[in-house]
């Protein structure tokens, strides 16, 4: 069963959707790859993971939260699902780019494979794509937006109080 609630962020109106036992998703509403609501999902903005995802989004956004611990469950394949679980080693923060993911996955020459499970990512900021730019620093593909990318990085640069580029 999927339980679904919207919640207006800073950066706009986020979709969020979970099980009974996990979050699975949040996406900003206009992002590239935004879900339909199933038939079959409940709308039940008080749902465990729906009001626990609120309350962590909230005080990521007001610079009191920098590491989630919130229960993920993202649908993908396994290839997607090793990149989505690198992504969460990032720390906030920082960045790093798509070769560096890629090695740190064991797959080095996997960057275009790397990018594109990062773009499919379906749970926004939780698991932090934003946090990868490209290998000259730019700010490459991000499905909410790079506007929404470059105002996340500046939030964490922020509540970090300076900026990086790491690589393990």
């Amino acid at each position: 069963m999927e339980y679904y609630d919207y919640w207006d962020s800073p950066l706009g109106r986020i979709l969020l959707v979970a099980s009974g036992s996990a979050l699975t998703g949040v996406h900003f509403s206009g992002e590239k790859y935004f879900p339909a609501i199933a038939s079959e999902w409940i709308y039940q903005p008080d749902a465990k993971y729906i009001v626990s995802a609120r309350t962590q989004l909230a005080e990521y956004f007001a610079c009191k939260r920098q590491v989630f611990t919130l229960k993920v469950e993202p649908a993908g394949t396994p290839f997607q699902r090793r990149v989505w679980r690198a992504l969460q080693e990032i720390p906030h923060g920082t960045t790093t780019n798509y070769g560096t993911l890629a090695a740190r996955i064991g797959k080095p020459t996997a960057s275009r494979a790397v990018g594109a499970a990062n773009g499919r990512n379906p749970i926004s900021i939780v698991i932090p794509c934003h946090r990868v730019i490209g290998a000259a620093g730019d700010l490459t593909g991000y499905a909410g937006g790079l506007d929404r990318k470059a105002a996340l990085l500046r939030l964490e640069a922020e509540a970090a109080g300076e900026f990086q580029l790491t690589s393990p």
